[in-house]
């Protein structure tokens, strides 16, 4: 009996030190997606300018990263503000640790090359080699052209300095282990002919993370035949919004709209002044129509075109609950 007893202990010995040693090489060796980029971008104005259309109007990096005002439909940007960064995920919005978007105004970067923040940008890694949790759509980002990176780092550098820290990001266990595993490489794509308004189209959505809060997932991973068909719960304040079903799915999704429909949903949404108070209990969205609502035409009606690519998928959504 003794023996066994020894058997069992010294086997529950191994096992800790081999989780042990799992955790340590996590938390030491990853993320490992290579050095960052020997990178300067030069500022143009060029670069400049579709730097501030991508940063705002598609991938909406300035969104995410600037304070907003939750009273108001969509919550719409504080353009003093731009970058500065605030706005907090926690356990108030189902979110598995406490994290406050950072500020990315030069103020907060300027000692981060453009190496380092294009590496952030594409891999989910920053300059300190720590991971990002993809609650930065970096996946989508990864696939970007270069040069459009680059001119969102561009128009980052110009951005007016705001003078504000935030705390440091941290994640519930065992999450906090796992987002080391995250980030990869970065796999740079081409930005396609516009006449190709299919392969145009999945460009922006890739570039404006549609898919992601688009589709239900599972600690991360989509729920296979799900995509893009809504219904992912985001909590706003004591209330609940799902994102909606955009497959072509004719009685769930948006099989009946015609691209013109389409493009004018989003371009009823393009001056954020004009944005309606919400009180307590009415419907609120946290969908960036102010931001999407600046989007080209062609790229609106390129998106239109891919979405109807895609498989439809009958999913019914409610889409607002009040509590």
């Amino acid at each position: 009996m003794k023996k066994v007893v020894k058997i069992i202990a010294y086997t529950a010995i191994v096992l800790v030190v081999l989780v042990l040693c799992a955790v340590t090489y996590v938390t030491t060796a990853l993320p490992n997606v290579g050095e960052p980029e020997d990178l300067k971008v030069e500022i143009t104005p060029a670069r400049i300018e579709r730097g501030k259309y991508l940063a705002i109007h598609v991938a909406v990096c300035v969104d995410c990263h600037s304070p907003h005002d939750w009273t108001k439909l969509g919550g719409p940007m504080d353009t003093t503000r731009l970058g500065a960064g605030g706005e907090k995920f926690d356990a108030g919005v189902g979110f598995p640790g406490n994290v406050v978007v950072p500020n990315i105004t030069p103020y907060n970067l300027k000692n981060w090359t453009d190496g380092e923040i294009k590496r952030a940008i594409t891999t989910g890694v920053r300059k300190d080699g720590s991971a990002i949790f993809p609650l930065m759509p970096w996946k989508g980002y990864s696939k970007m052209d270069n040069e459009d990176v680059n001119s969102i780092i561009a128009y980052i550098r110009s951005l007016k300095p705001v003078e504000t820290t935030h705390p440091k990001a941290s994640l519930d266990f065992p999450l906090n282990i796992l987002v080391h595993t995250m980030p990869q490489k970065a796999q740079p794509g081409k930005l396609p002919d516009l006449k190709d308004s299919v392969k145009y189209g999945g460009y922006i959505v890739s570039s404006a993370g549609c898919m992601d809060c688009h589709s239900q997932d599972n600690q991360g991973e989509y729920l296979p035949g799900l995509e893009f068909a809504g219904g992912k719960p985001f909590k706003v304040g004591a209330a609940t919004v799902q994102s909606a079903n955009i497959t072509p799915d004719a009685a769930t999704g948006i099989g009946k709209w015609t691209k013109e429909q389409f493009v004018a949903r989003f371009k009823a949404y393009t001056d954020q002044r004009s944005a309606p108070t919400v009180k307590a209990g009415e419907f609120q969205t946290i969908m960036p129509w102010w931001n999407y609502g600046g989007m080209t035409d062609t790229d609106l009606q390129s998106v239109y075109a891919y979405l109807r690519t895609v498989k439809p998928v009958k999913n019914q959504v409610v889409k607002f609950t009040a509590q």
